[in-house]
């Protein structure tokens, strides 16, 4: 239930700001625009020739994913059902988490379920065998359109269950272009320009400060701060360290580990540097993360590090690109010649049939066919996917752009955000609650020490 918790506040303010009718042909996105079926084009039918006949076959889909962000979903299916005469029908359910699980178990399984991480697959999985592994074709799409470590994600114990779908991008910090450009400053490209722009913002504006954060986010108070760890992780030591420590290959409080907070803290708890708008070091506590950057908008901060979701929290009319009131950039590395490590999220399809109408449809969404589809079904932006074979000229947003090149980047190197992969009492428990105590006063070793004690023996 952790994502539920998590992102329940994002998906809230999403659906204020990228609201589309539920009306299934067409629907007005806010801009004065119209979404209909037919604007997710055409595609070619011949890879779904292989699975014979399934004309008048159904699908049926279980997701998270409820009304209005259904709708771009659905639409987005409308050219494998004119390629194969096949339909999907759709069911999103706010209680999707809590009871795919009981339904599985239940015999009452969909024949596809949306599954929002990899730690819930491993579960359906391992508790009752009846996740089907995924067919020759869609794997193959995997291979070609996914950097490996989306597939390794949709495995288990070496085993390819559930191709990737729809992603986000944690490692960005937000900001305002304008100024930036009042002030002189450059988009920094290394960590060490990162921290001489950080110093010398504190010293030209004494009245804003270089940093605004929030962990508040109500039961789930914590997860930006469990972010700022794991991004900054991966970039002091390695992505494959990064793995370890997730897995508890190494100890939570491994050495590298507390170099990481420590270089978190360098920013987060110097007082200098936060916290714009809110108050000292420990306000970014009772700060929700949806307040966390708006103060950039007033001047009273320069930079959020948050990720590509927080577009939706932004007032209406605000403009999100690179030359309107905010945008974002690359949280930069700490060595470039070590790739570049993004933090993100997903989810994976995974099936509980293996006829052939629903391999069928497992292949669509797999393919860049479907990646380009979904983008022109969804008019008002909020969607990326980390398909290599999505063309960013169909999304919308420049935010989704950014994402979607991020993603696409040959020298990025994607790990899903580690306390969703953790075992819940230390992913969504007493990781939380460790960063809020971090923040609040409490010093690296004791907090790391108590993360580690509590890892499930």
């Amino acid at each position: 239930m952790r994502r539920t918790r998590k992102v329940a506040a994002v998906i809230g303010a999403t659906l204020l700001a990228f609201t589309l009718a539920s009306c299934a042909d067409t629907a007005d996105n806010g801009t004065g625009s119209q979404t209909t079926a037919a604007s997710a084009g055409t595609i070619d039918c011949e890879p779904y020739k292989a699975f014979g006949d399934i004309k008048g076959k159904e699908v049926k889909v279980y997701t998270s994913i409820v009304a209005p962000e259904d709708q771009s979903h659905i639409d987005s299916y409308k050219p494998f059902e004119d390629c194969t005469g096949a339909k999907i029908v759709y069911e999103g359910s706010k209680e999707f988490e809590a009871q795919l699980l009981v339904r599985v178990k239940g015999g009452n399984a969909p024949d596809i379920a949306y599954v929002p991480q990899p730690g819930l697959l491993q579960t359906l999985v391992k508790e009752t065998g009846k996740v089907v592994e995924a067919p020759a074709e869609t794997a193959a799409n995997v291979d070609k359109n996914w950097e490996k470590s989306w597939k390794e994600y949709g495995s288990v114990d070496g085993k390819f269950y559930a191709a990737p779908l729809g992603a986000n991008v944690k490692s960005f910090v937000w900001y305002s272009p304008q100024m930036f450009k009042d002030k002189g400053y450059e988009v920094p490209k290394t960590w060490d320009e990162l921290m001489t722009l950080t110093a010398k913002i504190a010293a030209d504006d004494p009245a804003a400060k270089p940093w605004c954060a929030g962990f508040g986010s109500g039961d789930a108070t914590g997860w930006p701060g469990t972010d700022w760890l794991e991004d900054v992780l991966m970039r002091t030591s390695s992505p494959e360290n990064y793995d370890k420590w997730v897995k508890h290959e190494i100890p939570f409080n491994d050495p590298t580990v507390a170099e990481a907070l420590d270089k978190v803290g360098a920013i987060l708890k110097d007082p200098k540097y936060v916290n714009g708008g809110f108050g000292d070091v420990k306000s970014i506590a009772t700060t929700t993360f949806q307040d966390g950057g708006q103060p950039i908008l007033q001047k009273k901060c320069y930079m959020h590090r948050q990720a590509s979701f927080y577009a939706a929290n932004w007032p209406a009319g605000t403009k999100v690109a690179e030359d309107g009131d905010v945008f974002a950039f690359y949280l930069p590395t700490v060595d470039e010649s070590k790739g570049k490590p993004v933090l993100g999220g997903g989810e994976f399809v995974a099936a509980f049939s293996d006829r052939p109408e629903v391999k069928a449809f497992q292949t669509y969404l797999s393919s860049a066919d479907w990646a380009n589809a979904k983008a022109k079904a969804t008019p008002g932006g909020g969607w990326v996917s980390a398909n290599k074979g999505l063309d960013a000229n169909n999304l919308v947003s420049p935010i989704d752009k950014l994402s979607a090149q991020t993603l696409a980047d040959p020298k990025a190197v994607f790990r899903f955000d580690g306390s969703d992969l953790m075992p819940g009492a230390v992913g969504s428990g007493t990781f939380w609650k460790g960063m809020t105590n971090w923040i609040t006063g409490a010093d690296t070793a004791s907090q790391l020490k108590m993360i580690e004690d509590s890892w499930p023996k």
